[in-house]
């Protein structure tokens, strides 16, 4: 999977898409943005200068400060995927992503999508 064109495309690209998603279900921006900081470790400058720089996913992730200990409890299934069952470890932290904010797209509390 280490070819998966997903792993190429600019972080900046989907980003706007996450944004929507969440904003066409009465939630913001600022909640989209609380979720990728949680899950990635990035503080809010550091997101908004990797959205800046146009970094790939694979880089978004290989430059995160440290993905959060709970993402492990982030389980389910992401475009017809058992996050559980995927092997690669790149493609499970875009699947984790996805899931979160399909979870807040669902109008599930911050506390339950932070796994606190």
């Amino acid at each position: 999977m280490a070819d998966h064109p997903i792993f190429k495309m600019p972080f900046a690209k989907v980003y706007p898409m996450y944004v929507q998603k969440a904003e066409r279900k009465k939630r913001t921006k600022t909640e989209v943005d609380q979720i990728i900081c949680w899950l990635t470790g990035y503080s809010q400058a550091e997101l908004e200068q990797q959205i800046a720089q146009q970094h790939d996913f694979a880089t978004f992730f290989a430059q995160a400060p440290a993905m959060h200990p709970n993402c492990t409890l982030i389980k389910g299934v992401v475009c017809g995927v058992r996050i559980e069952d995927v092997a690669d470890p790149l493609m499970k932290n875009i699947r984790y992503l996805d899931k979160l904010i399909d979870e807040l797209a669902k109008g599930k509390a911050m506390e339950k999508i932070l796994r606190q």
